[in-house]
């Protein structure tokens, strides 16, 4: 008996070609769907790349959106990575159309650090990690002028928890894995994680991670203060990007300069008048450039009762 589905010399139908044909399409397009999901990549607009596709940077209006694009390592970071997300940011900087950034990484997993296979097979330390102008990681010894958000989902862990502290605000999801997991191994933090992490947790809870190592979920992180969001599984970059969005209708230049401040405070004041003269010279220019235009619009009725639906406020010119 022949099947209905072949011709009699067992040649595939018409028919059955065309079904085929269009499975082959749906698949496709499933997969590329699936892609974007696992990426969590909300922007209909081609993504711009660099060395050779390990950094994706998107631009949504204001915003850049900076990923690892190492998802078959979890995002490990090897030289090459460390040296396209370090451009990536530096563009970011010098881009005046950028007012925020956003880092992820791709396929569910933020960073599990540093690619510790180009360690094992190096006779010596490469130049990255040995010299001190870059960050092994990347941006880690990079000052950024303008805010950066961290969506993390899956593993942010050794270098990848570092990464994670080298940006303003973190954005976690409930299911999300932060840790020191390199404790296991011998290697060091070098990449910020022993100076950001006790300024942004305390020196108790610092020391409970960098000495034992363990895993702090999404929930724990978010109740020290190591995550400013806690989101649900699957909405890291969507939440970081609408974070993103909030802060760009607000005055940029006095933005910046408060967080300039405040970064001054935290790891540079010889002292705490020295925090505040630094903290009053720093923002007095600020008062003609934004200042007196926002007073203005206060007076007129802008932004009372402690509203933020308010438009960006433009410098004075």
């Amino acid at each position: 008996n022949k099947s209905a589905g072949a011709t009699l010399n067992n040649e595939p139908s018409l028919s059955n070609i065309i079904v085929m044909a269009v499975f082959l399409v749906q698949k496709n397009m499933f997969r590329r769907f699936s892609t974007l999901l696992q990426g969590n990549r909300l922007f209909s607009r081609t993504p711009t790349t660099s060395e050779d596709e390990l950094v994706l940077v998107d631009h949504q209006e204001e915003i850049t959106l900076i990923g690892i694009n190492r998802p078959e390592k979890r995002n490990c970071v090897n030289t090459p990575t460390a040296e396209a997300l370090l451009k990536a940011f530096k563009n970011f900087n010098e881009d005046p159309s950028s007012k925020v950034a956003v880092l992820y990484g791709v396929g569910g997993n933020f960073c599990a650090g540093f690619d510790l296979g180009q360690v094992a097979s190096s006779t010596e330390l490469p130049p990255s990690i040995a010299a001190f102008e870059s960050g092994p990681m990347g941006p880690s010894r990079y000052m950024s002028h303008k805010p950066v958000i961290a969506a993390v989902e899956g593993f942010a862990v050794a270098g990848g928890l570092e990464l994670a502290l080298w940006c303003d605000m973190r954005v976690v999801e409930d299911t999300a894995l932060m840790g020191v997991y390199c404790r296991r191994f011998g290697v060091p933090l070098i990449d910020g994680g022993t100076v950001r992490l006790p300024a942004i947790v305390g020196f108790g809870r610092a020391m409970d991670m960098i000495l034992t190592g363990r895993a702090v979920s999404g929930k724990e992180a978010f109740e020290w203060g190591l995550s400013n969001r806690i989101v649900a599984c699957g909405t890291a970059i969507g939440q970081a990007v609408n974070l993103a969005g909030c802060l760009l209708k607000f005055p940029q230049e006095c933005m910046r300069a408060d967080r300039q401040s405040a970064y001054y405070a935290t790891y540079s004041a010889s002292s705490l008048q020295d925090a505040l003269r630094f903290e009053h010279e720093n923002g007095l220019p600020i008062i003609q450039k934004e200042s007196v235009v926002g007073a203005n619009r206060f007076v007129d009725g802008i932004g009372r009762h402690g509203k933020f639906n308010i438009d960006p406020i433009k410098n004075k010119l």
